[in-house]
C-alpha cells in the first residue's frame, strides 16, 4: 500500500522518484531509438540526450541527497506507455523518413511529459524554499527544452523528405497513360494525311 502524503516535501519526493524511474527508463530506451533512426542528424541528437539523460539522473540523485534522501525511483507509468509508443513506432514497416518523423512525434512526446514534470517539481522546491534542488531541476528543464526544439529542428529537414517521397510514390501508383485515340469516324492514317 502506498504511504500516505501529508507535506509538500512528501509530494515533491513522490514527484521525483517518478522522474527518477522514467529517467532510467529513457536510458535503456533511447539506445534503441538511436539504432532505429536513419537520418544522422537523429542518430546523433537521441545519441546526445542518452548522454544528458544519464546525467539527468546524477542531478536527482543530488536533489535526493540535498533532502537527505536516497534515491527511489516509483514506477513510472506514464514513460513507460511513452515508451511502449516509441518501440511501435520502431517496429512498425515504415520507410525513410517516415520512421525518423515517428520517432521524433515518439520522443517529443517523452519531452513535453518531461518538461511538464519537471516545471511542477521545480514549483514545489520554491515554495519550499529548496534553491538548490530548484536549480538542478531547472537545469534538466531547460536540456528537455532544447532537446524538444532540436527534435522539431530536425523534423522541419524531414518534412519535405517526407512529402517527396510520397509524392514519387503517387506518381508510381498512377497508371501509365494511353496514346490518345483518334476521333471517332476517322482513322490514324486520315488524321496524319
Amino acid at each position: 500500500m502506498p504511504a500516505t502524503i501529508s507535506t509538500l516535501e512528501e509530494l515533491l519526493i513522490d514527484q521525483m522518484q517518478d522522474l527518477y524511474d522514467a529517467e532510467k527508463q529513457l536510458v535503456k530506451a533511447l539506445p534503441k531509438m538511436a539504432k532505429a533512426a536513419t537520418s544522422e542528424e537523429l542518430q546523433q541528437a537521441i545519441r546526445d540526450h542518452l548522454e544528458e539523460t544519464t546525467n539527468q539522473v546524477a542531478r536527482l540523485e543530488q536533489a535526493f541527497e540535498h533532502l537527505e534522501k536516497q534515491p527511489k525511483a516509483k514506477p513510472c507509468k506514464a514513460m513507460r506507455g511513452l515508451i511502449e509508443e516509441g518501440s511501435e513506432v520502431i517496429e512498425e514497416d515504415a520507410r525513410a523518413p517516415f520512421t525518423d518523423l515517428g520517432l521524433i512525434a515518439a520522443a517529443q512526446r517523452v519531452e513535453h511529459y518531461e518538461i511538464s514534470a519537471y516545471g511542477t517539481a521545480k514549483a514545489m522546491a520554491e515554495q519550499l524554499g529548496q534553491d538548490e534542488i530548484v536549480a538542478l531541476l531547472e537545469e534538466t528543464e531547460e536540456e528537455e527544452k532544447a532537446a524538444d526544439s532540436k527534435l522539431s529542428d530536425i523534423a522541419e529537414t524531414l518534412y519535405g523528405d517526407a512529402k517527396n517521397a510520397g509524392a514519387r510514390e503517387d506518381e508510381e501508383e498512377q497508371p501509365a497513360r494511353k496514346p490518345m485515340s483518334s476521333p471517332r469516324g476517322t482513322s490514324a492514317k486520315a488524321q496524319k494525311g
